[in-house]
């Protein structure tokens, strides 16, 4: 009897283990792709907002917004952002009321980094805390794999802004504000993210309704 309960207690324990392991993960529901503004009028409304309301994105806004920036749009595998020398070595974070996620592009999925509200740490601006969004876009020095510093510079940083604009039409498209920033404590918010000392912290970018 005593060795069928430790068995039943071990069993309980992999499934909470289980169960909690599956939580992390965050299935994003279908991209809409179809429709939205004609591009020369997005073109037109594309502009930086610094208010933001306290109003979190439903689910279906904020999947289709990851998949503007760094979705996965064709069969072999590309995105709806270009890289240089086809590295994709850029990453995306969104930091919102509920935690810090990473977004897979591949499952399209997100992948629950830490259950605390970091978005304060993710700029130096007062708006920062109140979006509800904040993408942080993050560079895997490691995978682009170029080895001249001002080389390596200046090729992830073409490829966060075409992450940023992508975001930036998105959001003139759905009626959303957004500002890109540079202002950020990066060695505050690496460490509070757990990356590694090749993963270089780029850009972050806000999204959310406007006030």
């Amino acid at each position: 009897m005593k060795r069928l309960s430790t068995r039943f207690a071990f069993w309980i324990i992999v499934s909470c283990i289980g169960l909690a392991h599956a939580q992390e993960v965050v299935k994003l529901p279908e991209p809409k792709t179809a429709g939205g503004m004609p591009l020369m009028q997005a073109l037109k409304e594309r502009k930086s907002g610094r208010e933001f309301s306290a109003k979190k994105l439903p689910v279906a806004t904020l999947s289709s917004l990851l998949w503007a920036a760094w979705g996965i749009n064709r069969p072999d595998g590309h995105h709806t952002a270009p890289s240089a020398r086809n590295a994709q070595e850029m990453d995306v974070y969104a930091a919102t009321s509920d935690g810090l996620y990473l977004y897979e592009p591949k499952d399209h999925q997100l992948r629950k980094i830490l259950s605390e509200d970091i978005r304060a740490l993710t700029g130096t601006n007062d708006y920062v805390k109140e979006a509800a969004v904040n993408m942080v876009y993050v560079a895997d020095l490691k995978k682009a794999n170029i080895k001249e510093p001002d080389a390596l510079e200046f090729y992830t940083g073409a490829d966060t802004a075409f992450l940023a604009q992508n975001v930036y039409l998105f959001c003139a498209s759905e009626g959303l504000s957004a500002v890109v920033r540079g202002s950020i404590d990066r060695p505050a918010l690496a460490k509070k993210m757990n990356l590694r000392p090749d993963q270089k912290i780029t850009l972050a970018q806000s999204v959310g309704f406007p006030k």
